[in-house]
Formats: structure tokens, C-alpha cells, sequence
């Protein structure tokens, strides 16, 4: 094999710990360092020689990165840092705010193009994986539908607004799909399903000493956008028990494609995923598609890119010859 590729982290959070984790397991990759805000000397890599720099410094070390993954939040980081690194390096990121992707590409896509370098956004499970299952199902299966669900997983922006609730010590928010309404689109009846109908939510809270839990409960059940239009039970229960039974952070979800070929044939293909960590494996894919990233780099195809313009066999550190032989 030849040179590593080298790889640096820009945030060090829960992403950019599992991508740590995850460079380690490449047999082609070697991290180079983590860029953060934050004061370097506070952070404490997995890895023990791990160096940490300044973000701000970045730019002194375009020469020694061949991609740059991005572990900061769609909400407010990446808009800002997804642009100025695609100005220095080829970068992967996990933008996920659907609704604002095409803005975000044309930012990424004007500056990565300037600068010849290559930008992957948008890398995940959903945006992501799922989004080429969606592509895959709407392509094979053209007169169909497809149905995506979520969970059981530990919803952050739902448990966060739970525990801004006065009263509330502490919480998280359980999103879970429908077995009824999952079980109905396997049998290819295409129903039309309301968010509502496709998922449940569950909470457990723990209660401040003086709240009142009727009173907390009524909030939460009746807060508008997040929790008003579904089926929403909520649990009370200690902090021992909440520490101890709800601090990991799983998720998962379906994506399902019901069809019809021939004479009215039925056909269902599906996708699913049941995580333990919901960063780790997101940082998982961002790695492999950081691989991809570079390789298209190298060949000269710049510009912002998804998933949707990447060939799986460039995910793989295995060359071609061998993808044929061992995997079609």
C-alpha cells in the first residue's frame, strides 16, 4: 500500500471522537491533528500523541492534510466553517438540515470550486445512507412509495426542549416508529401516513423537588411543533435511573420502497439500521466517505459533491480488481 492518506478533525465532540476512533481502524489513513476552538490544552485525544492546534491556525497546515472531516453542528457551525475549510482543504461533512442542503451546496460548491478542492456534504445515515436507499428504491421501483422511519432512537433536540421545561431537572425524548403503520407499508398497502402516524414519543424526566408532574407532563404533551400532534407518553423517574438506563445515545430507522411491477406485482425493499451510538457511526461513514473524498480529489473532480455523485467502490480501500472478485 502506499502513502496514508493524512486526515485532520475540525471539532472534537462527540463526532469528532468517534472519527478518531474510526481513523484508527482505516488501514489507509493516519490523523494528522485536531483543530478546535477551544483552547487545545484542554482537549484529551483517545490517542496519546495525538497533537491538537488552534482552528484559526488551519491554514499553516494545508500541505499536510489531504482531507479535513468537519464534526461541528449544522445549525451553527457548519454554515460558517463549511465554506472558509472548503477554501483550504477537501473536506467531508454531516450537514443535516434537509431543507437548507441546496443552499449549503452552492455556498460549499462556489468555494470548493475556486479553491480546486472537493467537498462532500451532507454524509451520514440520514442525510446519507438513507438518502441513496431512498434513490435506489424510487429508481428500481417507479410506480411506489417510499416511507422513512426513525427510531427508537435518543432524539437531542427533543430531549433539550424537554429540559428547558421549568420544574425539570433533567430528561430525554425517545422517538419511536409505528409497528402498525411499518406493518402496513411492508404489506405494500402505499397507505398515506402523518408524521404523527408513523411515530410515537416517549419521555422520562426527572423532576425538580417542588414541580408538579401534572403540570409538567400537560406542557410537554402540548408543546406545539415538538410533541402537540403525537401520541407522547411520559415517564417519571430518578436521576440514578435516568444516568444509569438512558445515557447512551441509540438510534436507527427503516427506509422501506413499496412497489408495484408487471401486472400488479408487489415488491418492498427496505434498509434499516439499530445503533448503539448514533455519533459513532456517523462518524464511521463520514471516514469512509473522507476516503472518497480524496480520491476524487486526486482525479480532479472539484466542487461540492453527496452521496448522490459518489460510486460506492470509491467508500472502499480495496481496489477495484479485488471489489469484483470478493464482494459482486
Amino acid at each position: 500500500m502506499g502513502e496514508k492518506m493524512r486526515i485532520g478533525i475540525a471539532g472534537y465532540g462527540n463526532l469528532g471522537k468517534g472519527v478518531e476512533y474510526a481513523i484508527s481502524q482505516q488501514p489507509d489513513m493516519e490523523l494528522v491533528g485536531i483543530f478546535t476552538r477551544r483552547d487545545p490544552s484542554t482537549l484529551h485525544p483517545i490517542g496519546e500523541k495525538v497533537t491538537v492546534y488552534p482552528l484559526a491556525d488551519a491554514d499553516q497546515y494545508v500541505h499536510d492534510i489531504d482531507v479535513m472531516i468537519l464534526c461541528g453542528g449544522s445549525r451553527a457551525d457548519l454554515p460558517e466553517q463549511g465554506p472558509a475549510l472548503a477554501k483550504l482543504f477537501t473536506t467531508v461533512d454531516s450537514f443535516d438540515t434537509h431543507a437548507k442542503i441546496p443552499d449549503y451546496f452552492a455556498a460549499l460548491d462556489e468555494a470548493a470550486s475556486a479553491a480546486g478542492t472537493t467537498a462532500v456534504l451532507s454524509v451520514g445515515w440520514d442525510p446519507g445512507l438513507f438518502s441513496v436507499n431512498r434513490l435506489y428504491g424510487e429508481s428500481v421501483l417507479a410506480d411506489g412509495a417510499t416511507y422513512t422511519f426513525w427510531g427508537k432512537g435518543l432524539s437531542q433536540g427533543h430531549s433539550d426542549a424537554v429540559r428547558r421545561i421549568p420544574g425539570v431537572q433533567n430528561a430525554v425524548q425517545y422517538t419511536i416508529p409505528s409497528e402498525d403503520a411499518m406493518a402496513k407499508v411492508r404489506a405494500g398497502e402505499q397507505p398515506e401516513l402523518t408524521t404523527s402516524e408513523k411515530h410515537t414519543r416517549e419521555c422520562y424526566v426527572v423532576l425538580e423537588a417542588d414541580a408538579d408532574a401534572a403540570v409538567v407532563e400537560e406542557t410537554i404533551c402540548t408543546m406545539p411543533d415538538y410533541f402537540a400532534d403525537y401520541s407522547t407518553t411520559v415517564n417519571f423517574i430518578s436521576e440514578k435511573e435516568l444516568q444509569e438506563k438512558h445515557s447512551a445515545m441509540p438510534h436507527g430507522g427503516f427506509v422501506i420502497r413499496s412497489g408495484k411491477t408487471g401486472e400488479n406485482t408487489n415488491q418492498v425493499m427496505e434498509y434499516s439500521l439499530k445503533l448503539d451510538s448514533n455519533p459513532e457511526f456517523t462518524s464511521s461513514v463520514l471516514t469512509a466517505y473522507a476516503r472518497a473524498a480524496h480520491k476524487l480529489s486526486v482525479s480532479g473532480q472539484h466542487g461540492a459533491k453527496t452521496v448522490f455523485d459518489i460510486a460506492p467502490g470509491l467508500l472502499s480501500p480495496k481496489d477495484p480488481a479485488e471489489l469484483r472478485k470478493e464482494l459482486l
